[in-house]
């Protein structure tokens, strides 16, 4: 099943390795954190929005960028933090940046991230109620110009945590080779055409149960963007793209997930159509 962002009962937990509790919710804000960035850096590097609407900040000891604009970032983190509370579930397989042609509605990009290795995160959810939920984790630090909040990507000591299971200093080093990545992709590519909109998407396991509830965050993606299940046998026409470019694996201790992009076909054929009309 896949939903789109426009809380019920416990679905089965992710299958990789179990964690310690504060390692989990420490792993976990970690991850939200990173795709955080990574979506303001697509709307940047992908022309969403006028880049002079941008801070320039720093986050892994990159250069990022960030929507200034308070209604893009609250979207943003409102987004970020329903994707949070479906993975505390372990009820989510992938997640999709979808940017659609704002006019024909077809399908443009799919910026994706495979949390299926993800670990299982049990427990987290009640830790987080007792602490007050995860924190404003879109807007970080970076308002001013300076730097986002990272203090969930570091244990403040450049080293192994406690246990030695989980090294954060190699953490940063992950998420921050994807960050780049991420950012080359979107800069090089194929710029978009005028008008485009953007939605996230989580892509759930068959085995867990669609989030409903009030308000409702989440809505069902079109059925060209729904994924294969026990009960729909073939995928959408737009799953996989027309044209796949792989970014990253980030494997680090109990941390696997991969991320790439994916092309439509509306938007080969509108880079075609584009290019013979300038011949």
């Amino acid at each position: 099943m896949s939903l789109e962002n426009s809380h019920h009962q416990p679905a089965p937990p992710s299958e990789g390795p179990f964690l310690p509790l504060p390692q989990a919710s420490h792993l976990l804000t970690s991850f939200t954190q990173f795709l955080t960035v990574c979506i303001h850096n697509i709307l940047y590097y992908r022309g969403l929005y006028p880049s002079q609407t941008f801070l320039t900040s720093r986050a892994y000891n990159l250069p990022v960028h960030q929507s200034r604009h308070p209604r893009v970032c609250a979207w943003v983190r409102d987004a970020v933090d329903a994707v949070r509370a479906q993975l505390v579930r372990g009820a989510v397989e992938r997640i999709a940046v979808v940017i659609h042609d704002g006019r024909a509605r077809g399908v443009m990009e799919r910026w994706m991230f495979d949390v299926a290795g993800f670990p299982a995160w049990q427990g987290v959810a009640g830790r987080e109620q007792q602490d007050s939920g995860g924190g404003d984790i879109a807007e970080g630090g970076a308002e001013d110009g300076g730097e986002w909040d990272e203090d969930a990507a570091g244990d403040g000591n450049g080293g192994a945590a406690e246990d030695g299971k989980v090294n954060w200093t190699d953490v940063d080093e992950q998420l921050r080779a994807a960050v780049r990545r991420l950012a080359y992709a979107g800069e090089k590519m194929t710029p978009l055409p005028a008008g485009c909109t953007f939605t996230v998407a989580v892509e759930l396991r068959d085995e867990s149960e669609a989030p409903i509830g009030h308000p409702q965050p989440w809505v069902p993606s079109q059925p060209n963007l729904q994924t294969k299940s026990k009960q729909k046998q073939n995928p959408g026409e737009d799953i996989g793209g027309a044209k796949t470019t792989p970014l990253r694996i980030v494997e680090v201790g109990p941390l696997f997930f991969e991320c790439w992009v994916e092309e439509g076909k509306a938007k080969i054929e509108h880079s075609s159509t584009a290019a013979s009309s300038k011949e």
